[in-house]
């Protein structure tokens, strides 16, 4: 009898050591093998092995929810099938070497909270269906190659709280749908080709704290509503084709710590503005003639 219970439990223990994902999910995560070079990850896959022994793979309930392959000397592009894990809520590729479009099979992970494919070498366009990631908390794609607009399908992403895209090569304006993303905490869309004017749309980011659109080419005046975002800690407009006044309304920024607006065609009375704000920001407001003009002036002292 002793001998039948032990047999039992020891079954019992094999059924749920190895996970019975899908076909469908088990041939996505061998697609993104192949196509990364998976033989020559840092850390690689056995794939005779059972999939609960792959690195970087989170399984619950027989789904896979969530994959960390980040600093893994991943080599290639993203497969189309990776649109097939579709029970992934985390999705971390940070720090390799891929390169290619983002599929638009992407969208079809609309159970994913996080995706970072940062630091990578991606190229192409950002697909339109990246707005169909409905329950996207954490977008990060900076330092990359992206190039193309920014598509007006972001819009779409209302649990958005961290939006990272600096250091690519994107183009085109700001879509004025980004001011749809009510919950966004933190934007950084600095070291793109950005043109166009700072959307109006952003006086409806209530909840934004950090924003960041230095280094590109946008013109035209910062909007006054900038000054409507009571949470907004740092601004960081410089490196631009901004012009005009600068707007009163930003005294009304009681919780900046960093606000840069230099290097633009901005003009004002600077001095009031720094005095109406918190004491002890970052404050750095000159055009780069007037900091050219500075240190000829230190040189020849």
């Amino acid at each position: 009898m002793k001998t039948i219970k032990l047999t039992l439990v020891l079954c019992l223990i094999s059924v749920f050591a190895f996970a019975n994902i899908s076909t469908q999910e088990k041939d996505a995560l061998v697609a993104i093998y192949n196509a990364t070079q998976g033989d020559n990850w840092t850390q690689s896959w056995d794939l005779n092995a059972d999939v609960t022994a792959w690195q970087g793979l989170t399984i619950k309930e027989n789904k896979v929810v969530a994959i960390d392959l980040s600093f893994n000397n991943l080599v290639g592009s993203l497969p189309e099938e990776l649109g097939n894990l579709t029970n992934l809520e985390s999705l971390n590729l940070f720090r390799n070497r891929i390169s290619g479009a983002i599929p638009s099979t992407i969208g079809n992970l609309t159970q994913l909270k996080v995706l970072n494919i940062a630091f990578n070498k991606l190229d192409g366009k950002l697909p339109d269906t990246i707005g169909d990631i409905e329950n996207l908390v954490t977008l990060e794609l900076f330092m990359n190659n992206i190039d193309g607009k920014l598509p007006a399908s972001i819009g779409k992403l209302s649990k958005l709280e961290k939006l990272e895209m600096f250091s690519n090569n994107f183009s085109g304006s700001i879509p004025y749908q980004i001011g749809d993303l009510q919950s966004l905490k933190e934007m950084y869309l600095s070291s793109n080709d950005l043109t166009g004017k700072i959307p109006s749309s952003i006086k409806n980011l209530s909840n934004l704290e950090k924003l960041s659109l230095f280094d590109n080419k946008l013109f035209g005046a910062i909007p006054a509503s900038l000054g409507n975002l009571a949470k907004l800690e740092e601004l960081i407009l410089s490196d631009n084709l901004l012009y005009g006044n600068v707007p009163s309304e930003l005294a009304q920024l009681t919780n900046i710590k960093v606000l840069m607006l230099n290097n633009n065609q901005i003009k004002g009375d600077f001095a009031n503005l720094q005095e109406k704000l918190p004491q002890g920001i970052q404050f750095e407001f000159r055009n780069l003639d007037e900091m050219k003009n500075t240190a000829l002036a230190t040189n020849d002292d």
